[in-house]
């Protein structure tokens, strides 16, 4: 079965940080480039961060980057999201899913998607 669980999200004062975590199981973990979406209600679901199989190189968002940091462990299988200078405009839920990564652009693989993990900055 796969699994993708998050952790780590909660309520923060903007300029602060937050690490997500998402431990994955039930699929072949070096095989599949990883990624962070988010969405916030009333808005459009929004790539934030990918990191690829292949060599491990990182992609962001132009909303994120400077500021946010995807890394993965591939002993552990477990992708991580670190989060630092938050803004109100970052609060969402964040999901952790496999992806399919051409370029610069990342796509999310309907079957592997985490339930999700709120963040909500204050301002």
């Amino acid at each position: 079965e796969v699994q993708l669980v998050e952790s780590g999200g909660g309520l923060v004062q903007a300029g602060g940080s937050l690490r997500l975590s998402c431990a994955v199981s039930g699929f072949t973990f070096d095989d599949y480039s990883m990624g962070w979406f988010r969405q916030a209600p009333g808005k459009e679901r929004e790539g934030v961060s990918c990191i690829s199989k292949n060599d491990g190189s990182t992609y962001y968002a132009d909303s994120v980057r400077g500021r946010f940091t995807i890394s993965s462990d591939h002993v552990k299988n477990i992708v991580y999201l670190q989060m630092n200078s938050l803004k109100p405009e970052d609060t969402a839920v964040y999901y952790c899913v496999a992806v399919h990564r051409e370029g610069d652009s990342w796509f999310p693989l309907d079957d592997y998607w985490g339930q999700g993990t709120q963040v909500t900055v204050s301002s």
